[in-house]
Order: structure tokens, then C-alpha cells, then sequence
């Protein structure tokens, strides 16, 4: 999420250039899901941009509604389930990791049900979004999402990735802290940070090779 629809399409178009290079270093497919991780964050943020001009109401709930919709399922369930997959098999498919696969697949089964029965809301509360989606159980479904998506790069064999993990841990609570003041949102600026660890993590010449366990 960006402050405004302007910084969300500037924010999401870079961000997706990244994606695109990043694409372009894959040297081996066990590279792949995690690789198109900041594709993804960039087509998340152009989105939310049609997000931002429907709740503006600059385009009508016939672009805006699909774009929530959209927005809700990458957030939640495609990044539960993408997270783990990309870290796991960036390691080398280590089974010490394959729980937080598990964790993030069951995670994403009910919050793909919740967004897709909706209503998925978004409305403007001082520089930023504010989005509503009945998710059920919504407390043990966001430690389990958390738990998901940070654990298995917190605990990654690779030291690169390892490192990402402390980075976009420590920029989501700066960036939750933020948002709840209505201040501004700056989650668009944790999916560049994250963007560009990964495309650096591609950029070694080990990226791609086997991993010590």
C-alpha cells in the first residue's frame, strides 16, 4: 500500500521492472517462485492504484471492485502460499522448512474463501487505505499467515535470505506502525526493499547452487 494512487502506479511500475529482471536471472527453476515474488508486489501495487481511484471516485465499482478483490487475494492467500514455496525451494527444499509450506497452504484455503464471498472494502482514512474482508478467526489466521511468510526466511539456510527476512521483518512493524496512525502507508517502500534483496540474491553466482545442510 502507497500514501496515494500516484505513488502506488510509480511504486508498482518500478517495482514490476524489478520483477521482470528478476525473472530474466533465473538460472535454475528452483529459483522461479521466489524470483517472481516482486512481479507479483508490483502488479499488487498498480491494483491498488485502480483501488485508490475507485475510492476517490474517479473510476466506477466496476474497475475498483475487481481491483479490491484482486488486491485482497495477492495480499493474503498468494503471498501465504508463494512465500514459503519460494523460500523452500530457493533452500533446496529442506524439510525443517516444508511446515511453514504446510502452515501457509492451510492459512490460505480460509482467506481465499473470505475474499472470494466478500464484500472486500477499501476506503480512505488519512494517507492510506483502509481495507476490510470478513476473514474468520481473524487473530490465530494472521499469527499463522505471519508465521508463514517470515519463518522460513528468518531460519533460511541461505545467508541472503536470511537476511531479507530481518530486513522485511523490521520494515513491517516501521510500516505497521505507520499505517495504524492513519499517518502514511509505506508498504509499497517494503515491497521495493524486498524486491531489490531479491533480484541481489539472484545476482550471486550461488543463487543457484546446491545449498549446505
Amino acid at each position: 500500500m502507497c500514501w496515494s494512487a500516484q505513488a502506488d502506479l510509480v511504486i508498482g511500475a518500478a517495482v514490476s521492472g524489478v520483477g521482470v529482471v528478476c525473472l530474466s536471472r533465473v538460472r535454475h527453476r528452483r529459483q522461479l517462485p521466489l524470483a517472481a515474488l516482486p512481479l507479483v508486489l508490483g502488479v499488487h501495487q498498480l491494483l491498488e492504484a485502480v483501488v485508490w481511484f475507485g475510492a476517490e471516485g474517479r473510476v466506477g465499482s466496476g474497475a475498483a471492485g475487481p481491483a479490491r478483490i484482486g488486491w485482497a487475494l495477492i495480499a493474503m492467500p498468494v503471498l501465504a502460499v508463494l512465500v514459503p514455496v519460494g523460500a523452500w525451494c530457493a533452500a533446496g527444499r529442506p524439510g525443517r522448512l516444508l511446515a511453514f509450506v504446510v502452515l501457509g497452504l492451510a492459512a490460505a484455503v480460509p482467506l481465499t474463501a473470505a475474499v472470494l464471498a466478500g464484500p472486500v472494502t477499501a476506503e480512505v482514512h488519512g494517507h492510506t487505505l483502509e481495507y476490510a474482508v470478513g476473514v474468520p478467526f481473524a487473530a490465530p489466521l494472521l499469527v499463522a499467515y505471519l508465521t508463514a511468510t517470515l519463518g522460513p526466511l528468518l531460519l533460511n539456510p541461505v545467508p541472503e535470505l536470511r537476511r531479507l527476512g530481518w530486513w522485511v521483518a523490521a520494515a513491517a512493524v516501521l510500516c505497521a506502525v505507520l499505517w495504524r496512525t492513519a499517518f502514511v502507508s509505506t508498504w509499497c517502500a517494503l515491497a521495493a526493499l524486498a524486491s531489490v534483496l531479491v533480484l541481489r540474491w539472484l545476482r550471486r553466482p550461488t543463487a543457484g547452487g546446491p545449498v549446505s545442510r
